[in-house]
């Protein structure tokens, strides 16, 4: 925070320091730092901000947000309801001196954010309640509620540590729950705190309440990019350098062979792919002229693309790596368990393509594509939306038959995907990237689908193989300079990425020595 020195305008609008930000490299070391931090900048002082042209009485906090003296959470989803936040049964009950704020049962408990007093630091939240007034239920509104100070909880509010996630960076992830927390009349979050009506469009409304959503599905993709990159970057030179003795008497290095150079290199294409498309698509996605189903259906597809290769290519490089992919030390292992978190942060990414996929088939709106001649990529992401309109033509009760549920919407994902494949080629082409990466990208892609590349495009199963294996070839030549490309080196510190880190490592561990004798009487195996 101190790095960055945001100002709450920047927050607002996501300006490039916003933007630098969350993209920092420095994000993938520590996934715990970055979930406080999306929730704070991006959810907490992103929704109060829009509101401080007309309640400078936000001010105060927001400063204390800015500056970290204050630790921000956003606590929208409960227990029982998950992704059916709209649906939340926190009450926020309208008294003479401001509201009160209750969980009514179990399942209306707060899921999961950090709100136990273990950092030492106060901590707010943005609480999602239905706001009751005269015993009316008026819809769901924010509510800022404070949580704890530097040593407890504040009266009527409980934080109930969760178990930890196994091999990710720790932190508290918890169940909040409020029994009669009194807040004050301007605790509500609203331009106008004075306007307690119900909302013309109840669902409408809520997605502006919520608004920072969209963006921070955006915003929790980045430190997934450079965590792929170090992972890529890691691989690569550990596969330079680590060797084995052939036919021959010389040590042959491992990258030698296309068992270890094609998920070397896919993964290196990856990365660098995603690296150029990111920042296009954070920059459209703040885009106000466009609509803002568009807007939020890109950060979808960023972060469906992004999380799903990363969920490929770092398990099948840290598995090239041998043992030594599987320590904590060696980054990928750890990544490999954070990056589960991710999948379902700002909206679990099966059920954001779902709803998204089904709008595009109904053809509410569409995604501006690159042109269907532009690539083969991008006559694959043209080719299975159409062929799911026709296919929803076909049934007699539209969106509503079974038929949809059972033959669309399980396409969703991969579809989805397929979109972003299309548009990150082509933002990666446009910025200049070397050819035979964008060739390993997208021989990378055929391979999720290559039986449409065969049907549609006479691309047989041998001729994908001799294409990527052409692209291998291609790439390999020039690995080393894609790995520096990769800027990532910095924030490396795994010890296999050369024999000199290794040995460094090596001479700081633990040795164990003794002087005991060993027994005289060792039992043999006997056969």
């Amino acid at each position: 925070m101190r790095t960055f020195n945001l100002t709450a305008a920047d927050v607002q609008h996501c300006s490039s320091t916003y933007w630098a930000m969350m993209t920092d490299p420095i994000m993938a070391l520590d996934t715990a730092m970055f979930t406080i931090l999306a929730a704070h900048v991006g959810l907490t002082i992103g929704t109060l901000s829009r509101h401080l042209h007309k309640r400078p009485d936000f001010k105060p906090l927001i400063n204390r947000l800015l500056r970290f003296d204050t630790v921000g959470i956003y606590l929208l989803s409960e227990r029982g309801h998950g992704l059916d936040a709209f649906n939340v049964e926190t009450t926020a009950t309208k008294t003479a001196e401001g509201f009160v704020i209750n969980t009514p049962r179990e399942e209306a408990c707060k899921f999961m954010p950090a709100s136990t007093p273990s950092f030492g630091i106060p901590k707010v939240a943005l609480v999602m309640a239905r706001l009751i007034v005269s015993g009316e239920d008026r819809g769901p509104r924010f509510f800022v509620v404070p949580i704890c100070n530097e040593r407890e909880m504040y009266a009527g509010v409980e934080s109930i540590r969760l178990g930890p996630r196994p091999g990710t960076s720790p932190l508290d992830f918890s169940i909040t729950r409020f029994n009669n927390v009194r807040v004050p009349p301007s605790a509500i979050v609203s331009s106008d705190p004075a306007d307690l009506s119900r909302p013309v469009a109840p669902l409408a409304a809520w997605w502006d309440e919520v608004w920072r959503i969209p963006l921070g599905t955006l915003a929790v993709t980045a430190p997934w990019i450079s965590s792929l990159k170090a992972a890529a970057f890691v691989a690569g030179r550990y596969s330079a350098h680590r060797s084995l003795v052939g036919k021959g008497s010389e040590p042959i290095p491992i990258i030698t062979f296309r068992t270890q150079q094609w998920p070397i290199t896919h993964a290196v294409a990856v990365a660098h792919v995603l690296g150029a498309w990111y920042p296009r698509a954070a920059e459209m996605s703040a885009d106000r002229s466009l609509d803002p189903r568009v807007r939020h259906a890109l950060a979808v597809i960023v972060k469906t693309t992004a999380c799903r290769q990363f969920q490929r290519c770092v398990p099948e490089i840290a598995e090239r790596c041998g043992a030594q992919g599987t320590f904590e030390h060696n980054f990928m292992a750890r990544t490999e368990n954070d990056g589960k978190g991710v999948i379902i942060a700002e909206g679990d990414i099966m059920t954001l393509c779902i709803r998204l996929f089904s709008e595009l088939v109904q053809q509410k709106y569409a995604i501006p594509l690159p042109d269907v001649e532009s690539s083969i990529l991008a006559a694959h992401a043209h080719g299975v939306v159409q062929e799911n309109v026709d296919l929803l033509r076909e049934f007699p009760g539209g969106h509503r038959d079974p038929a949809f549920d059972a033959l669309v919407l399980p396409q969703a994902e991969a579809s989805v995907e397929a979109l972003g494949h299309a548009l990150a080629y082509a933002a990666a082409a446009a910025s200049g990237l070397p050819q035979p990466l964008l060739d390993v990208y997208e021989a990378g892609v055929v391979r999720r689908d290559p039986a449409w590349y065969s049907e549609n495009l006479a691309i047989t199963r041998m001729r994908q193989r001799i294409r990527e294996d052409a692209a291998v070839a291609s790439a390999v030549s020039h690995l080393p300079i894609y790995l520096d490309t990769l800027g990532i080196e910095e924030y490396v510190s795994a010890p296999i990425v050369s024999d000199a880190a290794w040995k460094a490592y090596y001479a700081d561990m633990t040795v164990h020595t003794g002087s005991a004798p060993a027994p005289a009487d060792v039992v043999q195996a006997v056969l």
